[in-house]
């Protein structure tokens, strides 16, 4: 069963979640450690979070939906957790675009990416575990 309701309010969880985070990282955490590993910070320290979130919508959605349901998490987490930490950087640091892209740049090291898969796997993943049973 489609529940939308239930995605969004997960969402708007996973998106506190890791905007908290990434501000602590942005401000205590940075002055200690190097860029490098802020980052890494900042990408795996939600990514629990997402994966209990993802288990909490693949069991209030399990049936025969389950796979139209588990896509609409996967689409909506992935993409509008990217356009929600764009206007916080784009807000609160006042960062240009290109900077902001820089996180995606994965052949330079740059783990972003794995969070933005996480989000979009999450779903996916828990749905296909529950759906077998």
């Amino acid at each position: 069963m489609i529940r939308p309701g239930l995605t969004l309010a997960l969402w708007v969880a996973i998106a506190v979640l890791v905007v908290l985070n990434d501000v602590v990282g942005d401000t205590w955490i940075a002055g200690t450690l190097s860029v490098r590993t802020v980052e890494w910070y900042k990408v795996l320290v939600p990514l629990p979070y997402v994966v209990l979130m993802a288990v909490i919508h693949a069991r209030r959605t399990t049936g025969p939906r389950w796979f139209e349901a588990a896509l609409l998490a996967a689409l909506l987490w992935s993409s509008s957790t990217v356009l929600v930490e764009f206007l916080c950087v784009r807000l609160i640091y006042d960062e240009d675009p290109a900077s902001f892209f820089d996180r995606f740049a994965f052949w330079w090291g740059a783990p972003y990416p794995v969070l933005v898969l996480g989000l979009f796997a999450a779903p996916l993943l828990a749905g296909m575990m529950f759906a077998r049973r």
